[in-house]
């Protein structure tokens, strides 16, 4: 008898947690999600259920939207102080739309008159932020995903120490889950508070403290902005290229990025994101960097900054990529080292081929995590199929660049791979930029990365062992849960 109550408990929780999934799962999720979430729970119902509180919700907390809420109208206030420069004359006729769309979604203006010049060798870049910090003379402004004091950004940090010592302010934010783990988390902090920097974790996860969310939503960003005048954005993180791990440098791995230093009115934008984010890890506004001298106009590029994240309502920078993507008339050239597209951003690409417009996609031949590098490869097929060229950046690089290049007018580049964390699940900034000269330094990297990748054919594709493509599409499944 005892036996058969306990049957009927189970059944009737069992009943109760599929009925219940089926009313909570789906409401304000994309559809795939909402599936592959209901999957995982009608099929392993307990685990299901457990992983989906835990990392089942992509939206902030409810006190972080309602400070997300204020951090957006903080950034339309300073957009409408921004001076906007002059804007180069005869844009293509779909990019004055886009460019709304980004301001109606990420609050951000495009401005005119700025300068811009990309960085693609990996110390080179830590030398020149290193330079900048040396030139500081009011504040230094940093913010990193992942940020590690170790032998490559050693030139760095001492350029941080000596600007504390002549009295400039240094603040730094850093995410608290991407480096907790890393191999210099503690002696990083460690020699921050011996500088005298003020530095705070973003987006803690300290239960005993109070801070309790999705332990995968990450600040992702990754910026610097000195004395208001001059910033730099990318994809490269302030540590080694091999990220310090054991498993990276036994394997041989080294990470490639882009970094993009800028001058002009943009910086403006910069320093609006950096403060936003700042205020939402201490609810304060650094005097220093609120009031600051307007950068002078120095180059005659366009450029608009897009924040995207969870704290918005919605995917700022898929939304711009899908855009973009469906506005090419010539070719489009995409470096993304996580390729994990969602129906929209994959019907955009493959539509672009179909009319005629020539795509190219940068991915690494050799992946730094598993599930992300399975996933994508599941994409491979239709690509091909769809007639896109696929560079493979030959091991044991990991290619971490993140752009995108619309025939010869538009380019974007900064932190946001495409594919679904990035769009959903982690804070990015973006920049959008227009101008002939940019893209020429853009095509030049795209040049160099060809060089040294080499083409996946389809012939080659259809080899893969049927072991591969099994992992291939669980992996996809995977990458919906959201």
């Amino acid at each position: 008898m005892d036996i058969s109550w306990w049957l009927v408990a189970v059944f009737v929780i069992d009943l109760a947690i599929r009925i219940t999934a089926i009313i909570v799962v789906p409401r304000n999720r994309r559809p795939t999600a909402a599936m592959a979430w209901l999957l995982a729970i009608y099929f392993i119902p307990f685990v299901g259920v457990f992983l989906f509180l835990l990392i089942g919700n992509p939206r902030l907390p409810r006190a972080r939207r309602r400070k997300q809420e204020r951090i957006n109208e903080y950034a339309r206030e300073a957009a409408s102080q921004i001076e906007g420069g002059t804007l180069r004359p005869n844009p293509p006729p779909w990019f004055p739309s886009v460019v709304r769309m980004n301001s109606t979604l990420g609050a951000l203006p495009l401005v005119g008159d700025n300068d811009a010049h990309l960085i693609s060798d990996y110390q080179e870049s830590l030398d020149a932020m290193a330079d900048e910090i040396r030139r500081a003379e009011k504040f230094v402004y940093i913010e990193f995903y992942i940020f590690q004091s170790d032998v490559a950004t050693d030139n760095l940090f001492r350029a941080m120490e000596e600007a504390c010592a002549r009295g400039v302010t240094v603040r730094v934010l850093l995410d608290h889950w991407a480096n907790r783990w890393k191999p210099f988390y503690r002696a990083t902090l460690r020699r921050l508070d011996a500088m005298g920097a003020d530095w705070h974790l973003i987006l803690p996860v300290q239960p005993l403290k109070g801070n309790t969310q999705r332990p995968d939503l990450r600040n992702h960003r990754k910026l610097l902005v000195v004395d208001g005048l001059v910033a730099y954005l990318g994809s490269q993180n302030v540590t080694d290229s091999t990220y310090n791990l054991p498993k990276n440098i036994k394997r041989g791995l080294h990470w490639v990025d882009l970094m993009v230093r800028l001058e002009g009115p943009v910086v403006t934008s910069v320093l609006a994101v950096f403060l936003s984010d700042w205020y939402s890890e201490t609810d304060t506004v650094p005097d220093d960097g609120s009031e600051v001298a307007v950068p002078s106009p120095t180059g005659d590029l366009d450029c608009q900054v897009v924040p995207s994240g969870p704290g918005f309502e919605f995917e700022n920078n898929k939304r711009m990529f899908v855009e973009l993507l469906h506005a090419a008339q010539k070719r489009i050239t995409i470096i993304s080292p996580y390729f994990v597209p969602d129906g929209a951003v994959l019907d955009a690409i493959t539509s672009a081929t179909a009319r005629g417009v020539a795509v190219e996609l940068f991915v690494s031949e050799e992946g730094d995590q598993a599930l992300v590098y399975h996933a994508q490869r599941s994409y491979y097929e239709a690509l091909l199929r769809a007639g896109i060229t696929i560079w493979m950046y030959q091991k044991p690089y990991i290619l971490h660049t993140k752009g995108l290049t619309i025939d010869d007018e538009v380019a974007v580049i900064g932190s946001s791979n495409m594919d679904m964390r990035s769009f959903g699940l982690n804070l990015e900034i973006s920049l959008l930029v227009r101008g002939e000269e940019f893209i020429r330094e853009l095509d030049e990297v795209a040049s160099e990365y060809r060089r040294l990748s080499r083409q996946l054919t389809a012939e080659e594709w259809a080899k893969q062992p049927l072991r591969s493509t099994v992992l291939d599409n669980l992996a996809r499944l995977t990458s919906a849960l959201q």
